[in-house]
């Protein structure tokens, strides 16, 4: 298992969404019920999360998430939050108390999830303007620096 780092591939199988290939499209609603597909987002630096609200490594990531959202989001950086499947009251409360800006998106039957082959929360994907996967980062939190460095790779 790699750790912060460029991976080739996810460990889990041939088909799981790979740094270099094409990130997976999808919809999902917002917390707003509005959709949000992530062609979209296409031309912008997306950083895909899955993450949870009882996951203690989520929680400890979300601030240095929202740090760099605010820093860097009108350069061009997008961070889309995938909640698992979490009742809308808990995840707007997390919200609220964290302070979150960046678009928080319901990850219903966890259908995202399965489709990214997520195993684990919290896990991160880097898509660089052309809607590739640059980066994956999975089982931990990420600290400001690392998810800074991939931010500043991927701005350039």
């Amino acid at each position: 298992m790699v750790w912060w780092g460029r991976v080739e591939r996810l460990e889990y199988g041939p088909a799981a969404p790979r740094a270099g290939a094409p990130a997976p499209n999808f919809t999902a609603q917002s917390l707003d019920n509005e959709p949000h597909t992530l062609a979209d987002y296409q031309g912008k630096v997306v950083i895909l999360n899955f993450w949870a609200t009882w996951c203690r490594p989520c929680r400890a990531e979300m601030p240095a998430m929202q740090a760099l959202y605010e820093q860097y989001h009108d350069q061009g950086l997008e961070l889309l939050a995938l909640n698992a499947n979490e009742d809308p009251a808990t995840v707007e409360a997390f919200v609220e108390e964290y302070g979150l800006t960046f678009t928080i998106l319901h990850d219903i039957g966890f259908e995202v999830s399965q489709l990214y082959e997520v195993e684990a929360y919290p896990s991160t994907y880097f898509i660089d303007r052309r809607g590739r996967i640059q980066a994956v980062a999975f089982s931990g939190p990420m600290t400001e620096s690392y998810i800074e460095s991939e931010v500043l790779e991927l701005l350039d």
